[in-house]
């Protein structure tokens, strides 16, 4: 009999060695589980299913597509094409909500929170955007708190579950990933904000320095902090990973490099959910195939090989043979905290962005007579204790940030009311020998000793203000912090009415100086100071006891990003 022609554009399935066929598809630089090798039903062309995938389910997610191809899916005529594609949940949350070719058709991330994070991006482009719905998990992995034995060891493990309060510890060497970019980094995020936020989800002082320490150490991805132990670096720092991850390391380096602890307070869970993404124009049969390759996801055989690779099951538990801590985890239940909301993620993204851009900021004191007055409860002057506070903040921030130091009193340096103790530089910039972090602490200490004289407030915050507008740094966020305790008594200035027409009037949105005044004490004219500040899209604070003044300025520092918009 002779062979049956083909139909133009009717497709079958031919017989190819799948290796064979990898190789070509390989070569071609695109990421596919091929065609399974054996003959099959006619189709009239392909459905492409893309299918993207945190890079740690990868093998699992391949596997199960290569069981589903085996049975030579077809719809609505068309044979399916599973395509898989390896990518990290923020690379995606990033994308898909203005996403218009070809998005993928399931996403499984490592954590529902980033689904939401792109589900509330998506609400806010409109019809045009991908829809999400976000579906169960298909497994789970806590985040842990790991590291070499030897540094963790020396925080209690393996005899005591080590706490959350050590990586915000300032005597302990860790590191963070970039919340932005990877799931560990903004899941730590979250259990630190947990610890140390307020109820209302305003950070507290502690967490801005908290984040402002980890933040100079934070490595792009959490390969790196593993690439640091298992290459035996002696200081290697303690950082978070999920579970699965430490197993994984551990067994590709074929012996226990990295030890891990269940944190005392509990933690969060990367929780793996089957999320669809379908949009406007889709290929007809996309829902179908999503559908029957989603029921395979969820099979038997899946759920035995994430357990394999070391998941947990969506509700928590962990493998029998999880008892001891051979491959570095010793499993057993674990305290799952909430998942932070849409909301919470926002807000967390921005704290850590606000934190980790480099700041350009002009400190302004006053150094007027009053000064010298007992603070709040009497234990400092209100000039050491804003200085204190200032030497504080001073060094959680990093060498690249640009700082500089003026203090203010009438007739401070005529025909000036204002002197310029060190000049706006990096920090980690050598000003004739000792850097400018080391001049800073030195013209400081000096405040002081140059106590005296009246409060010439306006003058000085209008040449501040001009000062950081006329030398603006473009990559950097630019503001003014000035902390005083009184009001304007210079009778020579400008009046406070004309100083804010001014600085409304000067004000140029596309290089905002925003202005940050701290009042100390019930003697600071905070009507004034709200003015002032706000003419240039600042804040104004009151602090009445010296702890007042760090937080005051921590907070500052948190809003820098969204300055002049907050």
């Amino acid at each position: 009999m002779s062979p049956r022609p083909q139909t133009p554009g009717r497709l079958r399935r031919v017989a190819l060695p799948v290796g064979a066929l990898l190789g070509v598809i390989a070569a071609a630089g695109v990421t596919v589980v091929a065609l399974r090798a054996t003959s099959g039903p006619d189709c009239d062309g392909t459905l492409p299913l893309k299918v993207a995938v945190t890079p740690a389910a990868e093998e699992v997610v391949r596997a199960a597509a290569e069981d589903y191809q085996a049975d030579q899916p077809v719809v609505d005529g068309r044979c399916v094409q599973v395509q898989v594609e390896p990518r990290g949940a923020a690379d995606v949350a990033h994308e898909l909500p203005t996403a218009q070719i070809n998005p993928p058709a399931l996403w499984i991330p490592d954590s529902s929170m980033w689904a939401a994070e792109a589900q509330r991006q998506a609400g806010d482009e409109g019809v045009e955007a991908p829809k999400l719905d976000i579906g169960e998990p298909l497994a789970s992995s806590p985040l842990l708190i790991a590291g070499s034995e030897r540094a963790m060891t020396a925080l209690g493990w393996p005899i005591t579950p080590v706490s959350w309060k050590k990586v915000v510890d300032p005597g302990v060497e860790v590191t963070l990933s970039d919340p932005t970019t990877s799931t560990e980094g903004l899941a730590t995020l979250a259990v630190i904000r947990a610890q140390l936020g307020n109820p209302d989800g305003t950070p507290k002082p502690e967490l801005i320095g908290a984040l402002l320490r980890v933040g100079r150490n934070a490595l792009p991805s959490v390969r790196d902090a593993f690439g640091k132990v298992t290459q035996g670096v002696d200081n290697a720092p303690v950082f978070t990973a999920p579970e699965q991850s430490v197993l994984a390391a551990n067994r590709a380096a074929g012996a226990r490099k990295v030890v891990a602890s269940q944190p005392q307070e509990g933690t969060v869970a990367f929780d793996y959910p089957v999320v669809r993404v379908s949009r406007s124009g889709e290929q007809a049969g996309t829902a179908r195939a999503a559908q029957d390759f989603e029921a395979a996801l969820r099979g038997d055989r899946t759920a035995q090989r994430f357990a394999e690779a070391g998941f947990r099951t969506p509700d928590g538990k962990a493998p029998q043979d999880w008892t001891t801590d051979e491959h570095g985890v010793r499993g057993g239940e674990v305290t799952v905290l909430k998942t932070p909301t849409p909301d919470q993620v926002s807000e967390l993204l921005g704290t850590w962005g606000a934190v980790s851009l480099d700041a350009r900021l002009l400190a302004v004191l006053d150094v007027s007579g009053s000064m010298a007055e007992p603070m709040g409860n009497g234990k400092q002057t209100r000039v050491n204790a804003a200085t204190e506070a200032a030497l504080t903040a001073l060094g959680m921030l990093p060498d690249t940030s640009e700082i500089g130091l003026w203090a203010f009193s009438t007739d401070k340096k005529p025909p000036n009311d204002w002197i310029e103790l060190v000049p706006l530089g990096p920090l980690g910039e050598a000003l004739g020998g000792p850097t400018r972090r080391v001049r800073l602490q030195q013209g400081a200490s000096s405040l002081p000793s140059l106590v005296g004289g009246g409060t010439a407030l306006n003058d000085t915050t209008l040449a501040a203000f001009r000062h950081v507008q006329r030398t603006y740094d473009p990559t950097k966020i630019n503001s003014v912090t000035l902390i005083t305790d009184g009001r304007n008594d210079d009778i020579s200035s400008i009046d406070t009415a004309a100083l804010i027409e001014t600085l409304k009037r000067e004000a140029d949105p596309t290089r905002p100086v925003p202005l940050i005044m701290v009042g100390l004490g019930n003697e600071a004219d905070m009507a004034a100071l709200r003015q002032i500040a706000q003419a240039t899209g600042g804040k104004a604070y009151q602090a009445m006891e010296a702890e007042d003044i760090r937080g005051v300025l921590l907070d500052g520092i948190s809003q820098r990003r969204c300055r002049p918009n907050c």
